[in-house]
């Protein structure tokens, strides 16, 4: 198949990587003005668990292939941070280019703004089960054995089969919540309470020492299960039945103080959830992220104290 990604970010080199290491043809649009405009390739580390749910280690290179105006793809992968989605599908309009769109955004916003945004593309949500950072040419990455889908039935592109093989090919499985649109806001939520919690902790402004403090607390995870708690009613007050999403949430659902300590365990034994959580180094988006569950808790009128008491110690952590 033909793949269009969009930008050299850490997600989409990570899944583009795997696209091209098992034959499919990828390319990149990358902004002229960007400081990737003349990367060649990358040099990448990656811990993945479609072998080994707790992680196997591999290295190689990536060759970073630039597309060209007008060019037609199978599918065009977008997974770009929060309010930018509406650019990206701006310049692949002036770039004429065209294919099925898979979107792979923390997107807060209604379906009718993604539908407006995305003007008329055929197009799928998903969200990625990867994270990472990249120090020069090399991309440390880490990927599960699975990737967030939307049910075939909330969408008309017409290859959606062969989205299955394509990840399939790549030993990537896909797995289909209710609703893709609201798992993503339960998802951003469920980061909040741990993001504000890890930022109570520790240093938000250090995201890899905050992760590496929460995960070894088991009172700090009791806490933010708590807090996950507050920000679930919080998605549950945008009109999403929580009911339908009881796998997601019930590691939640516990006693909080043996949830922290499943927790401290887990991520004591699982390389892989553990290395995820020290990678996520974007810290504009991870504030992105607390701050519209915030805003909306607000203006919906939660009660969620200890998610805003959290949220505010790391709005004052910023401010100093």
């Amino acid at each position: 198949m033909k793949i269009l990604i969009v930008g050299l970010g850490v997600i989409r080199s990570t899944y583009g990587y795997l696209f091209q290491s098992v034959g499919h043809q990828v390319e990149h649009l990358i902004r002229s003005n960007s400081k990737n405009a003349s990367a060649a390739g990358l040099n990448i580390t990656l811990l993945g668990g479609r072998t080994n749910p707790k992680g196997e280690a591999r290295h190689g290179t990536y060759s970073v292939k630039h597309a060209q105006p007008g060019e037609n793809y199978d599918f065009i992968f977008v997974s770009v941070p929060a309010g930018k989605l509406s650019g990206v599908m701006g310049s692949l309009k002036e770039q004429d280019m065209h294919g099925a769109v898979l979107v792979s955004c923390g997107i807060w916003e209604d379906r009718p703004y993604l539908e407006k945004t995305m003007g008329g593309w055929k197009y799928v949500l998903g969200y990625p089960v990867a994270g990472g950072n990249t120090s020069g040419s090399t991309l440390n990455c880490c990927v599960f054995d699975h990737f967030m889908l939307e049910t075939r039935s909330k969408t008309d592109i017409s290859n959606y089969d062969a989205l299955i093989r394509l990840f399939s090919d790549c030993g990537i499985k896909p797995e289909i919540p209710y609703d893709m649109l609201e798992w993503i806001w339960l998802h951003m939520a469920i980061n909040a309470g741990v993001i504000t919690t890890a930022g109570k902790y520790g240093n938000v402004q250090d995201t890899s020492a905050a992760a590496e403090k929460i995960m070894n607390s088991s009172k700090a995870l009791s806490e933010a299960v708590l807090s996950i708690r507050e920000t679930a009613n919080i998605v549950a007050s945008r009109g999403v039945c929580l009911k339908n999403y009881k796998n997601e949430l019930l590691p939640y659902r516990i006693l909080s103080k043996l949830a922290g300590l499943i927790m401290k365990k887990m991520f004591a034994d699982n390389l892989l959830t553990r290395k995820i959580m020290t990678l996520h180094s974007n810290l504009t988006d991870l504030l992105f992220v607390c701050k519209s569950v915030y805003e909306c808790g607000r203006e919906n009128h939660v009660q969620a104290p200890i998610f805003y008491t959290n949220y505010n110690a790391v709005q004052k952590q910023m401010e100093q």
